[in-house]
């Protein structure tokens, strides 16, 4: 079993900054990680893609956070952190981390429980 944790929401003023942690966990299994990713939902909105990293890879970003957002990975630690600077109310959403995994039977993803940015003076 492969349990994914979010962390790091919380409220914050137009122009700050917030960091989000995404852990990784298994027991039973060994797994590799094959890439990570961030995604926000906000209400009445479709989940969309934040940021996302390959293992070995390249970054991607979506339009609205590029040259604010760094998505950034700690393969000791099986874990993304996800830098948020210069955040605007638009940001406002849950944020979920995606892990897309493998064991030596299968491929899978799992999905955190979310965390919540709210961005508001």
């Amino acid at each position: 079993q492969v349990h994914v944790v979010e962390s790091g929401g919380g409220l914050v003023q137009p122009g700050g900054s917030l960091r989000l942690s995404c852990a990784a966990s298994g027991s039973g299994s060994i797994f590799s990680i094959n890439a990570m990713g961030w995604y926000r939902q906000a209400p009445g909105k479709q989940r969309e893609l934040v940021a996302s990293i390959i293992t070995g890879g390249s970054e991607h970003y979506a339009d609205s956070v590029k040259g604010r957002f760094t998505i950034s990975r700690d393969y000791a630690k099986n874990t993304a952190y996800l830098q948020m600077n210069s955040l605007k109310p638009e940001d406002t959403a849950v944020y979920y981390c995606n892990v897309d995994a493998s064991t030596e039977l299968r491929d899978f993803e799992v999905w955190g429980q979310g965390t919540l940015v709210t961005v508001t003076s």
